[in-house]
């Protein structure tokens, strides 16, 4: 008996790092974890390579500039909500240069954007983000965040 490969969505996350603080938007109007903070993500169009979606993803919801170059992998998780019935296949990249100043592009996405402290952010994180957080401190590069793994894989 043959089971159906897995069709993964794939997501891009930015940590936007200022010495030992990241950039966090408070998600608002998306119906996904509305009033809870993330980092610079979406989804990869089709045609375009992580890095591309990445750099687009900075434009479009932070209003800056991030060059491919400046671009590090640091982490990768694979996930699946309770509630939801796709898979995803998250991948986190860390910058520390930019051009321009970080804001709010999408205002009807986004209710705010604060710098918080690696080891001290907010109680109202976007659970699997906080997670890939959490792994990217102790240079874990990869996490799976499951309903049904076991506890000491999702971190």
């Amino acid at each position: 008996m043959r089971t159906e490969r897995c069709r993964a969505v794939i997501a891009v996350h930015l940590l936007l790092l200022r010495g030992e603080e990241v950039s966090l938007l408070r998600r608002s109007n998306t119906g996904y974890e509305d009033g809870n903070y993330s980092v610079v993500a979406g989804h990869l169009d089709g045609n375009e390579t992580a890095s591309q979606a990445m750099v687009r993803e900075a434009s479009e919801e932070a209003g800056i500039i991030v060059a491919p170059a400046d671009l590090r992998f640091v982490h990768v998780m694979h996930r699946k909500e309770a509630a939801e019935a796709d898979e995803r296949i998250d991948l986190f990249f860390a910058a520390t240069r930019w051009q321009g100043e970080p804001e709010i592009a999408e205002p009807e996405k986004c209710s705010e954007l604060r710098w918080a402290a690696l080891d001290a952010l907010p109680p109202t994180m976007v659970p699997y983000v906080q997670a890939a957080l959490d792994h990217y401190r102790r240079q874990q590069t990869y996490a799976e965040f499951w309903p049904d793994a076991d506890a000491t894989s999702r971190g």
